[in-house]
């Protein structure tokens, strides 16, 4: 099983990712808005400003304080050491 860095030492498995989508729109804010309410959204970025939604074929709903490039990239085999999160964020 390949576990990905989604952020501060935070990994889910990349077998089960299904998409890697950015929060701006409307649809994907509602993606979170029910999953918040469904109880299967997990927030992962420690209170740093969200940049990526991961969507688990389970259909939980994980919020990542990194770049979707990042996770994708990361996903692909290339490995980033550094999370790209603004230390004063």
């Amino acid at each position: 099983m390949k576990l990905i860095n989604i952020g501060f030492g935070n990994m889910v498995s990349a077998g089960r990712v299904v998409a890697i989508v950015s929060p701006e729109s409307a649809p994907i804010k509602r993606i979170i808005q029910e999953a918040r309410d469904r109880g299967v959204l997990i927030d992962a970025t420690y209170g740093r400003r969200t940049r990526a939604v991961l969507i688990m074929d389970s259909d939980h709903v994980i919020l990542s304080a990194i770049q979707p490039e990042t996770v994708a990239g990361r996903l692909g085999g290339h490995a980033d050491t550094e999370d790209e999160v603004p230390e004063d964020a």
